[in-house]
């Protein structure tokens, strides 16, 4: 059964080269740069980064593929695997979600797990991202591409703050919980527990890119979902 991967900001598919690499043993892999990063066209305007919008892009993948497929997503790549499981169940045999919370399920966490996204705050702001991003010593520090981080910042204005009804998971979810993570809290995992059906929880002592820290952990992590599904 095939697994599809899918990145995060501002990242390209190479974030997942050592999950990949160790997950291909067994499975299928499939990954793909999503609008804007690596090897795909950027859209002509802020909407085509809408949530709505990349989970058609991901819906058309995962059918290309051929469903069902297990969906592993990290940082918007989660965050669109969402959306995508909520939507199209049938689709999906299994979730495992890194390190990207629901947008839809956020309401009531607490003003400490909010403060962890104060960033988000810098990027709402006209402009200020894209000077940030000219700074080459700012694009180290990220380890990304200038069009990455630049086209990425429109996945944020495209989509916080755009009231969504929650939907109910069917499908299995399994997050991985990154405790060194200073972006995502364990108060953004517990927000999705009213809104799955079969949620379980990993930890990793590892930060927010364990995808390409830790790829061995993440791997094995992923294979058992697999296993169990």
């Amino acid at each position: 059964m095939p697994v599809v991967l899918v990145h995060g900001y501002p990242d390209t598919s190479s974030v997942w080269d050592g999950v990949a690499e160790r997950l291909g043993e067994r499975f299928r892999v499939v990954r793909y740069d999503v609008r804007g990063a690596g090897g795909s066209e950027a859209p002509a305007g802020r909407d085509g980064y809408r949530l709505e919008v990349l989970v058609r892009d991901l819906v058309a993948v995962v059918r290309d593929v051929g469903a069902p497929v297990h969906l592993v997503g990290h940082d918007w790549g989660s965050v669109q695997g969402w959306a995508a499981v909520a939507a199209h169940p049938g689709l999906f045999s299994s979730f495992t979600s890194i390190s990207g919370p629901a947008l839809d399920h956020l309401a009531g966490v607490s003003v400490r797990e909010v403060w962890r996204s104060w960033y988000v705050l810098l990027f709402l702001v006209p402009g200020l991202a894209e000077v940030v991003w000219r700074a080459g010593w700012a694009r180290r520090l990220a380890r990304a591409g200038r069009r990455e981080l630049v086209n990425g910042v429109e996945l944020y204005r495209a989509n916080v703050g755009r009231g969504r009804a929650p939907r109910v998971v069917e499908v299995p979810v399994h997050q991985i919980e990154l405790v060194r993570d200073p972006f995502v809290g364990v108060g953004h995992l517990d927000a999705s527990k009213r809104w799955t059906r079969v949620l379980t929880r990993s930890r990793v002592r590892a930060g927010h890119w364990a995808v390409r820290t830790h790829p061995a952990v993440v791997a094995e992590l992923i294979t058992r979902v697999i296993d169990g599904a």
